[in-house]
């Protein structure tokens, strides 16, 4: 096809977007300023594992960090990550970087389309500007802006990029024909028109801040619950048989999707003057789930006679979600870092985590498989394939009369040996 496409971002979004078009599009380059990244996919391996090696191998697909490369496109599709800062403010550096590696490269008749969450108005009110400023083009005139949300599921092997229907969205009717010829060519399922870029934008947001909401009040059910010495996922499995029950569960909420989408809605709602109650409120019941179990797991320790101190405690699992290696935003470190303020340090172990990443990141060392043994505590934190398939190898790593804590409720309490005390959110 006659497009040549340039994908900026080349993570868990941008890479199966960039392959997929390769098998359409005769000239289509991957561009990502990390240059680890891009030697990693240059050599054939995806350490995201979203596309396989041998999937990786027989792409088309050229790789840059060269922002001269740029100048080939004439659809470019921005796949950044738009990160929270430290008080869970949208931070747009990120986007706004590509837009100024974008501006200088733009050919006039170019189509720029954004996937990375942002709030309702960033395309037009801070992309815009700034591809206009720096380019000395016009939007609208020169190039076109287009929007089309990622929905990107990490880790699913099930739903696809090209299996999922895909939301998109320009700024007219000529630049929506090119957006749905580009998309139209890789997505299978249906691909659903927007009538705004502010609409498609703010449907991004509030598909996650929804998700959010459903799993702070399972996390909420569970802290009821507990207090009522009733097991959470035994009430679920009950009320789960009504048809219309929704089968969401309580559990750590991390990741850079329903963990940070929600403030992107938050903070532009509060520029405009409202105060978000509910959104908020999901929020901060998440993000102490993880603080919330190492204080259960000190208060298990000391209810059985235990002494804190000594307590020699694993801690299965660091990625935001299982079988994934996706560090970010993970709220397992909440976990470790509350037991360290009882003076306990836990032994972190991940199959899937890269070592020097959670050192980099977290400041957590990592520990190999044979070295968690004879422990007073495990918790399972993430219930990565790795530890569900291997259940009794667990269990053998318990001291009699030990401590399991299964966040997600994983592991059937029938399936322990009878010593072990259990306890699940």
């Amino acid at each position: 096809m006659s497009e040549k496409i340039a994908v900026l971002g080349l993570g868990y979004v941008g890479l199966p977007v960039a392959v997929a078009l390769a098998k359409k599009f005769d000239r289509v380059i991957g561009f990502d300023i990390s240059e680890k990244r891009i030697e990693a996919l240059q050599n054939g391996h995806d350490w995201t594992d979203e596309i396989s090696d041998d999937e990786l191998a027989k792409s088309s697909l050229t790789y840059s960090n060269t922002a001269e490369d740029l100048s080939q496109a004439t659809f470019f599709i921005v796949t950044v990550p738009t990160p929270i800062d430290n008080e869970n403010r949208p931070n747009l550096d990120p986007i706004s970087m590509s837009c100024k590696l974008i501006a200088p490269h733009i050919q006039k008749g170019a189509v720029i389309v954004f996937e990375s969450t942002v709030y309702p108005g960033v395309t037009d009110d801070i992309c815009a500007p700034l591809l206009e400023e720096i380019s000395g083009l016009k939007r609208g005139v020169d190039f076109k802006l287009g929007y089309s949300p990622e929905r990107i599921n990490p880790g699913d092997k099930v739903n696809r990029l090209e299996n999922i229907t895909k939301i998109i969205s320009a700024e007219d009717a000529e630049s929506l024909e090119r957006v749905k010829n580009v998309y139209g060519a890789i997505i299978e399922a249906d691909l659903h028109i927007a009538p705004s870029i502010k609409v498609a934008e703010a449907a991004k947001v509030i598909e996650n801040t929804q998700r959010d909401l459903n799993i702070a009040l399972m996390n909420e059910i569970s802290l009821i619950f507990d207090q009522m010495d009733i097991r959470t996922k035994d009430v679920l499995d009950a009320a789960g048989t009504k048809w219309n029950f929704l089968p969401f569960t309580p559990g750590l909420v991390g990741g850079h999707c329903i963990g940070v989408d929600p403030y992107y809605l938050t903070t532009a709602a509060e520029r405009l003057g409202y105060r978000p109650e509910v959104i908020l409120a999901g929020r901060r019941i998440n993000d102490d789930m993880g603080p919330h179990v190492a204080r259960k797991t000190i208060k298990l320790l000391l209810n059985n006679g235990r002494s804190v101190g000594d307590a020699k405690i694993g801690v299965l699992g660091l990625t935001f979600k299982e079988n994934v290696p996706d560090l970010r935003n993970s709220k397992t470190p909440d976990i470790v870092n509350e037991l360290k303020s009882y003076g306990v340090t836990a032994m972190v172990h991940d199959p899937l985590a890269n070592a020097e990443e959670a050192m980099e990141e977290y400041g957590i060392e990592l520990h190999s498989w044979d070295a968690l043994q004879s422990l007073d505590v495990i918790i399972l934190a993430v219930n990565h394939s790795f530890y569900i398939e291997q259940k009794e190898n667990v269990m053998d790593r318990l001291k009699q009369d030990a401590i399991l804590i299964d966040v997600k409720s994983s592991i059937e309490p029938s399936e322990l040996r009878s010593d072990i005390i259990y306890w699940s959110l």
